[in-house]
């Protein structure tokens, strides 16, 4: 390829293409719609699931349960994990398991679970914890403080009904 390739063909004001306008045109007749069937009539439009009239994709998936879109989001994160990432006498937040990479993505908020084994002193903080946490956290000579959630599941709940609005 040659420097001087790089624009060929392209062209910045290009005019419209003018369909429908005779034979010469290259255009005519069918106006680039082909000769029958849905697609060459005025005012056509099809689902964004349509598939050529064979059975969606949609309703050939099963689904099974009730999905309930105002859920609480709750991020789980074991002892172990902690265990790995913290070192002695640390003070596990929020923010210190985002910077670990140890709570990703969005959520309302943060359990930790007791699988796994601790045996460092460490100060955390999260929303809930399992009580085999809390034991565990406790018999390493570490301290539990519990927050509050962000939002109470009302709240929650307004708050989607306006981002809709």
């Amino acid at each position: 390829m040659q420097l001087n390739d790089v624009h060929r063909g392209i062209q910045k004001k290009r005019p419209r293409k003018r369909i429908g306008r005779g034979v010469g045109s290259g255009t005519g007749k069918t106006a680039g719609r082909g000769h029958n069937g849905h697609k060459s009539r005025s005012g056509y439009s099809r689902k964004p699931t349509f598939q050529g009239g064979a059975m969606p994709m949609i309703r050939r998936v099963p689904k099974r349960g009730f999905n309930n879109r105002w859920a609480q989001v709750v991020f789980a994160v074991n002892v172990d994990r902690l265990n790995e990432a913290f070192n002695d006498g640390d003070n596990v937040t929020l923010e210190a398991l985002a910077a670990k990479d140890l709570a990703k993505g969005t959520f309302d908020e943060v359990k930790i679970l007791g699988d796994g084994e601790l045996t460092k002193r460490l100060n955390v903080t999260a929303h809930r914890f399992s009580k085999s946490a809390e034991e565990k956290i406790q018999a390493a000579g570490g301290t539990i403080n519990k927050l509050v959630a962000k939002r109470t599941p009302k709240e929650r709940v307004a708050d989607l009904k306006a981002a809709k609005a």
